[in-house]
């Protein structure tokens, strides 16, 4: 093989040659083109850097405009704080609904007249709250017989009249929210003033978003958010209030309401995030449910001390007397002769011997205008 490698013929010579030829031109050609390539890319990017009046791109744009207006949330998006603050206080919350529920079963229970009696007591304590000011004696005198003093502001009595109402019995909030409150929109209205209506919808839009909270939970948030949604007005935290304290028994039977203020309005104190509010709410309404606990402990020992004091009495006037006593905390000889239907003699007969006999005692001190309540030891 090596002397066939040697010897070769003059033809295979001239086509190595010519092989050789065609591929080094190929070469040239191939570094030529290359070049060329490079020389209109070249051209390209010097031809675009003398378009000055070309507007740059958008990535080489610094980003140096302010931010535009951001989308809104939704009303409903409230819901989720709450949420988490009901998750964050779950087990004061189950505490506070325990004794709220042995409040309902204990009114549930016992007379009509003790659901009266936390209602009047909680009334007039809303109305220190709001700033009214209308003492308990005033305002069974108001309910009783619209009976007012010249230094009486109607208006007050009146709110806290429409509180004692709401808090006896009567439709909630859920089912009417304006019947609840009585308000409606004046026939005259502008076409361009909000509605009533529409206020108190988007009121109830949360709220119903809202239907897996707790009913506690679910007041505590209506009640922060009744000023937000434009339901305020003079009186309004009466009525705020008021409306919260029907949501959150809204599953009882015996509890018409919740009570808030019996104890100090700290708990309607507005300031703070979800969390902390919720927690003022929740403290607050213990202490509330505690004290109108141990108001109906006092009334019912009361009750047992009267019936077997009063035992050798005859009519039905010492019966009457007692049942008053029991639902009112303060009561007149007006209000006991309109509410009893005795006679006027038999009336101050009877308070007579009841408050020598220790059930009753005079709280005004005055000859006249006699006010009396309940000897609660």
């Amino acid at each position: 093989m090596a002397q066939a490698a040697a010897t070769k013929t003059p033809g295979q010579c001239a086509k190595n040659q010519y092989f050789a030829h065609k591929m080094t031109q190929a070469s040239s050609l191939t570094d030529d083109y290359g070049d060329l390539l490079i020389t209109i890319e070249e051209d390209e990017e010097a031809h675009e850097d003398d378009l000055w009046f070309l507007p740059r791109s958008l990535e080489e744009e610094p980003d140096d405009l302010p931010p535009g207006p951001r989308a809104e949330p939704p009303d409903t998006a409230v819901v989720e704080d709450w949420a988490k603050a009901e998750g964050v206080h779950a087990a004061r919350l189950a505490r506070v609904a325990g004794r709220l529920g042995a409040l309902d079963d204990r009114l549930l229970r016992g007379p009509e007249g003790w659901r009266h009696r936390l209602a009047l007591i909680e009334a007039a304590d809303l109305s220190w709250f709001a700033g009214d000011r209308v003492s308990s004696d005033r305002l069974a005198l108001w309910i009783s017989m619209r009976l007012s003093g010249a230094q009486d502001d109607p208006n007050a009595l009146a709110r806290v009249g429409w509180a004692v109402r709401r808090l006896t019995g009567g439709p909630g909030p859920k089912a009417d929210l304006a019947a609840f409150l009585d308000r409606r929109d004046p026939e005259n209205i502008e076409d361009s003033a909000e509605r009533f209506e529409d206020r108190a919808g988007g009121w109830l839009d949360v709220m119903a978003a809202a239907k897996g909270l707790h009913p506690i939970t679910r007041a505590c948030m209506g009640y922060h958010l009744w000023s937000l949604a434009g339901l305020g007005r003079h009186g309004d935290q009466i009525e705020a209030a008021v409306t919260a304290s029907r949501i959150a028994t809204s599953d009882g039977s015996g509890a018409i309401f919740a009570p808030l203020a019996m104890a100090g309005a700290g708990g309607l104190r507005v300031s703070g995030l979800p969390p902390e509010r919720l927690a003022r709410w929740l403290d607050g309404m213990n202490s509330a449910i505690l004290t109108a606990m141990r108001t109906l402990d006092d009334i019912e020992v009361w009750i047992g001390r009267a019936e077997n004091v009063m035992a050798q009495l005859s009519g039905r006037t010492p019966v009457a007397l007692r049942k008053v006593f029991t639902e009112w905390p303060l009561v007149s000889a007006p209000m006991a002769e309109a509410m009893t239907g005795a006679s006027r003699a038999a009336v101050q007969r009877n308070l007579a011997w009841m408050e020598a006999s220790g059930l009753i005692r005079e709280v005004t001190g005055h000859g006249r205008y006699r006010m009396w309540k309940a000897d609660l030891i």
